[in-house]
């Protein structure tokens, strides 16, 4: 593990080496975690259309690599995959490639993926250490966005519900019940809201994140912080809206099946527009008492800060 991580930050040194000495400081780089269903696609599509808007103020919203699957995707994903797998050299050659894209001008890069606290407690050992690296060679900031814990671990619920099989994962693309996925420590472990701060505290410094409430626009939130706000601005439309009660029924009676991933992906478009029909029928929640109790115990909250604290 040290020689992999040894040579991850030797290399991103030497490749930083003639960019610092443009400036007089060290880049910075945000990390905008997620956490998911809190408008995280929406905020990743407005700052993937408005990269020149951005550039012109000194951020870099990189574009992926070529040989991720879809380097088109306004998301980073490739930061929690090269992570969980522990793929050192992936990780940097991702970063290879961020640095190709910054200028003169550049003084911060801007990454997203909710999938980074998705899959937090995922990552090993050595995927941290690259983690507290980066902490050295860059001005970093953590930008988390966490919601009522009742109404997040519902959403998130359904998210699983929704989303493709993945061997190991349990709950994605299941037929389980909300209290049966309640169960499952990968799930529940989501609602430690406290403990992703706490990690990230221990990784990148005490006042490197910016814990924040979900209640409004997040885009909005963003580009004011930002700077790139304008008088035209219209509120944002939400880019992935949650499933009703009624179409996660369908859902779960699909999933039991054991559908093959294409095909349910096939699927979806219909159970969209079903969706949308059955607005009415499925407005209820899918927690019952008994489970909301449970999520309450098991939540733990963090202190919100009224504002993102940049550097």
């Amino acid at each position: 593990m040290g020689n992999s991580i040894s040579h991850f930050t030797q290399k991103l040194t030497e490749l930083l080496q003639p960019i610092e000495q443009q400036r007089a400081h060290k880049l910075n780089l945000i990390v905008h975690a997620g956490t998911p269903k809190t408008g995280t696609t929406s905020l990743q599509t407005y700052l993937n259309k408005k990269q020149r808007r951005l550039r012109r103020k000194g951020f870099l919203y990189p574009h992926n690599t070529q040989k991720i699957t879809n380097p088109f995707a306004p998301k980073h994903q490739w930061f929690e995959k090269n992570l969980v797998a522990a793929h050192t050299m992936h990780f940097l050659e991702n970063f290879k490639n961020i640095l190709s894209q910054v200028d003169i001008d550049t003084h911060t890069i801007i990454l997203s993926s909710e999938g980074i606290y998705n899959y937090w407690w995922d990552f090993p050992d050595e995927s941290k250490a690259m983690l507290t690296e980066l902490s050295t060679l860059f001005d970093t900031e953590i930008w988390v966005w966490f919601r009522d814990p009742l109404e997040f671990i519902e959403s998130y619920y359904k998210q699983c519900i929704r989303n493709p099989k993945v061997e190991g994962n349990l709950c994605y693309g299941s037929n389980l019940t909300f209290s049966e996925m309640l169960d499952i420590r990968w799930f529940s472990q989501h609602l430690d809201y406290q403990g992703f701060v706490t990690d990230c505290q221990s990784l990148f410094g005490q006042s490197s994140v910016s814990a924040l409430e979900y209640k409004d626009d997040v885009v909005q939130a963003v580009i004011k912080t930002l700077g790139i706000s304008t008088p035209h601005d219209n509120p944002t439309p939400r880019q992935n809206n949650s499933l009703n009660s009624a179409s996660i029924a369908l859902l779960r009676t699909i999933n039991q099946f054991d559908i093959k991933n294409k095909d349910k992906d096939l699927l979806m478009p219909h159970l969209k527009e079903m969706n949308l029909i059955l607005h009415n029928y499925g407005q209820h929640t899918l927690i019952d008492e008994e489970s909301r109790q449970r999520v309450l115990k098991l939540a733990r909250p963090v202190e919100f800060q009224q504002s993102i604290d940049t550097a």
